[in-house]
């Protein structure tokens, strides 16, 4: 009896030992899961800071402005102001009318223009076809009726005279009169025998040149008009933006006086500022990617376009504190803005694929 408790009793001791010992095993198996976690953890953690250090030397953040050409558009000649067609941000086209001058007046010296070019052009045409055969009987009757005028009045010159050598019938004044009127009828007659060789002999070559001449320098005047009047209206020279509209209509414009600011849309870029410890990290033709607060997870393709050869202190504009201070240089990345969102000196961030 007392040998089976003796015998329980040790199989109890043991049993209590080798829990014991079973317990110390676990905690011992979890503190390695443990650790061999932690270890894990600290791998993937130092492996994720060193992708993004990886990360991070494969490109270079720039901050920068969006800049791109613009030209000032004035007329070529000065007078006042009568359509304006365009207002500010409003897209053109190249070749559209933005404004006109008023053409009151230039219209007018058109017409008149014109109208001596039809009468010229007649009397040109006229030279060169020579004396008509109903001109010629025209030439002729005028030159009889002279003459029959000139031989009245020679008559009745003669007959006064007459009368007032003999009796002195008439007074002085009318004989001189009759006298007189008897000279320019004779006149009248050698102009019409000299017309009417004209007509018989045709036109003269002087004559042809003359009008020809005068004929020619009407239409360089017409010509010189309508220049002039193509001048009265504004176009746009490219594609673009109406930017700033600076005079309005009834405003005295001039070719000093600028009209409107036009933004060109052909070549868009954002201008930013790198240190001299990144100079040797880009070149142009490298490729970057532009973002702007609107769109942030949409990037605008671009390159480097234009890297400065000289440094300068750094702009305003520039708003990092690392380059505040800084000697930079000037980089330009150019931008393929097909959707056009792009606003001059809109705020932007470049990343530059080194």
């Amino acid at each position: 009896m007392a040998g089976r408790k003796s015998a329980r009793s040790v199989s109890g001791k043991a049993a209590r030992i080798g829990g014991i010992i079973m317990k110390r095993r676990q905690k011992g198996i979890l503190a390695v899961v443990f650790v061999l976690l932690a270890g894990l953890g600290l791998f993937a953690y130092q492996q994720h800071e060193a992708a993004v250090k990886r990360a991070a030397t494969q490109e270079l953040t720039l901050s920068g402005n969006v800049d791109l050409r613009e030209v000032t558009l004035s007329f070529r000649e000065s007078d006042r102001i009568k359509e304006m067609l365009v207002e500010e941000g409003d897209t053109v086209e190249e070749g559209q009318v933005l404004a006109r001058l008023d053409t009151d007046e230039l219209t007018i010296n058109l017409r008149k223009t014109k109208a001596q070019i039809a009468a010229q052009q007649s009397t040109v045409e006229k030279l060169h076809n020579g004396t008509r055969t109903e001109e010629l009987h025209q030439a002729e009757q005028k030159l009889r009726a002279a003459e029959a005028a000139a031989s009245n009045a020679q008559g009745v010159y003669e007959r006064r005279q007459a009368v007032y050598d003999s009796v002195e019938g008439i007074s002085a004044q009318e004989l001189d009169n009759a006298r007189t009127d008897a000279e320019a009828k004779q006149a009248a007659v050698e102009e019409a025998r000299e017309a009417l060789r004209e007509a018989q002999n045709g036109p003269r070559q002087e004559d042809i040149a003359a009008a020809e001449a005068n004929l020619q320098a009407l239409e360089e005047e017409q010509s010189r008009e309508e220049y002039l009047l193509s001048q009265y209206e504004l176009r746009a020279p490219t594609n673009g933006v109406i930017r700033s509209r600076l005079l309005e209509v009834g405003d005295m414009a001039s070719p000093s006086t600028p009209v409107f600011k036009l933004s060109l849309l052909d070549k868009k870029w954002v201008r930013a500022y790198v240190k001299e410890s990144d100079l040797g990290r880009i070149y142009e033709g490298q490729s970057a990617r532009v973002y702007i607060d609107s769109q942030k997870d949409k990037p605008i393709a671009g390159q480097v376009g234009y890297i400065a050869d000289t440094a300068e202190f750094t702009p305003k504009t520039v708003q990092t504190d690392e380059l505040r201070t800084a000697l930079v240089y000037e980089v330009r990345v150019y931008v393929d803005d097909e959707e056009n969102v792009l606003r001059l000196g809109m705020p932007a961030t470049v990343k530059i694929d080194l």
